[in-house]
């Protein structure tokens, strides 16, 4: 008996050293997407800021997830998404279907054409809220997340806007899938107006609009924290780098804040 206890516990102790293996594997791909070399070196050159193996692993990410990536734009964290989960996994780049006539959906194709050896099994999916969702099934996504997009969607419709991309993303996660969420914080204290015109967003607002979906806040972290950003701004979020709307308005003392303060938010579809 007491060598079968032994054994068992051996067992047991070799299955979780295989499991912490496996972790620091999966983490290991997770550093090498990011130091990548097909980086854009202006991209690599803000990680300071927006702290993505922080952040995503936060948020759980495992390269043999489906993920969606809610309106990527240039591709910041697409860069690190699709070397990440391209041999196991699998990324929809949900986003405005292509059109020619507008650059920012040129831009963007043109980014994953040029490199397939990293690109070439993203997904693209049509993703223009309030009205198309064609992305993923219902029930086939491991994870959505999304960065700095919130306000972009409240200006264009308000609390209704925000809640059909947040059910959208409900629908598409199987059950205990994850929603993650990187935004601009608004200090509570500080009036938020209907259209999230500065950029900034309270963060109550963004759980309590994510839980009036169905999902539960799992947890939240300060990673992308910035206790330098007051948020009052002229011209908004925007007045810090990297688009520093003010041009040479300020500019110094922008620069010494640093991008924006941010919540980064986890929930779960029960």
């Amino acid at each position: 008996m007491k060598r079968f206890i032994l054994a068992a516990g051996l067992l047991a102790g070799g299955l979780a050293g295989l499991a912490q293996a496996a972790d620091k594997a999966d983490d290991a791909q997770l550093r090498a997407a990011i130091a990548g070399s097909h980086r854009s070196s202006n991209n690599a050159a803000r990680d300071q800021w927006r702290h993505p193996y922080e952040t995503l692993t936060f948020f759980g990410i495992k390269p043999n997830m489906t993920v969606v990536e809610l309106t990527p734009g240039g591709g910041w964290y697409t860069e690190i998404l699709a070397p990440y989960l391209r041999d196991n996994g699998k990324l929809i780049a949900a986003g405005a279907a292509f059109d020619p006539a507008k650059r920012s959906t040129v831009a963007f194709k043109q980014k994953l054409d040029a490199n397939p050896a990293v690109f070439g099994k993203v997904v693209q999916g049509v993703f223009e809220p309030p009205s198309t969702y064609n992305f993923a099934a219902p029930g086939s996504v491991d994870m959505v997340v999304t960065f700095r997009n919130l306000h972009n969607w409240i200006e264009g419709g308000g609390d209704e806007a925000l809640k059909s991309v947040f059910k959208a993303a409900y629908t598409s996660l199987k059950p205990g899938g994850v929603l993650g969420i990187e935004e601009h914080r608004l200090p509570e204290a500080m009036p938020q107006d209907a259209k999230a015109s500065s950029g900034y967003v309270h963060e109550s607002y963004v759980i309590k609009m994510a839980e009036s979906v169905g999902f539960k806040l799992a947890a939240k972290s300060d990673i992308n924290a910035n206790p330098k950003d007051k948020a009052d701004h002229k011209g908004g979020v925007w007045a810090l780098p990297p688009t520093l709307t003010n041009r040479d308005q300020d500019r110094d003392k922008y620069r010494a804040i640093g991008e924006s303060d941010r919540m980064t938010l986890k929930f779960v579809k029960p």
